[in-house]
């Protein structure tokens, strides 16, 4: 087992990274706020992990905090939510806020995620009342987003690679691009000029308000 890798990030399409750890290079599929919190440049960062293993690939899963790991595994635990629509919910909403939202029992607001449909939405909020209840999740306060690091030179397409994000995290591509160009106007920045991860950062938050 897999439990945590140190390297370098040497490449993103999000949601997936490649991490260089003493010259190999591992493929990671992390949630936004994960690909948001990890360094630039040179600097080496370390990614709790979680394999999983299917009929035709072993899949690396990765994340900032144990919070996260944490949910992850509780998430794939219910019946009919499996790492895809784990990474989305990770994606969409930090840990304490999933849990704030399992308080309220706003299953509505689960719905806003792709894949996330009413009975889905209905069953997590029941069966991660339980599940959180009894496990060991610190919630603490989640690692923010890196900012101030938009890359010039890749400016141009930061929207087609927020949508291709957004598109493998399940959404349709009608619906990314109705969520990116919400996105673009919460500032008076062209999103020509916002990094890829700064579109899918807002608008997964669009998602699910």
């Amino acid at each position: 087992m897999i439990g945590q890798l140190r390297g370098k990030v040497v490449a993103k399409k999000p949601p997936q990274i490649v991490i260089d750890v003493g010259g190999v290079g591992y493929e990671v599929q992390v949630p936004m706020s994960t690909l948001a919190a990890l360094p630039t440049g040179d600097t080496e960062t370390t990614l709790l992990t979680q394999l999983i293993v299917r009929d035709d690939a072993l899949v690396l899963y990765g994340f900032m905090t144990d919070d996260e790991r944490g949910l992850f595994q509780e998430l794939t635990r219910v019946s009919g939510v499996g790492p895809k629509m784990a990474l989305t919910i990770l994606s969409g909403m930090n840990p304490a806020d999933f849990v704030a939202t399992v308080d309220a029992d706003d299953s509505d607001r689960l719905t806003g995620l792709p894949g996330v449909g009413k009975k889905t939405a209905a069953r997590l909020v029941v069966e991660m009342r339980d599940r959180l209840a009894a496990s060991n999740l610190a919630l603490s306060t989640p690692q923010t987003a890196v900012t101030g690091s938009t890359r010039a030179d890749s400016a141009p397409s930061s929207r087609t690679e927020a949508r291709d994000a957004l598109v493998a995290l399940g959404y349709k591509s009608s619906e990314a691009e109705r969520l990116l160009a919400g996105a673009a106007d919460e500032d008076e920045t062209a999103d020509e000029t916002v990094d890829a991860e700064t579109l899918i950062r807002r608008a997964l938050k669009r998602a699910v308000r």
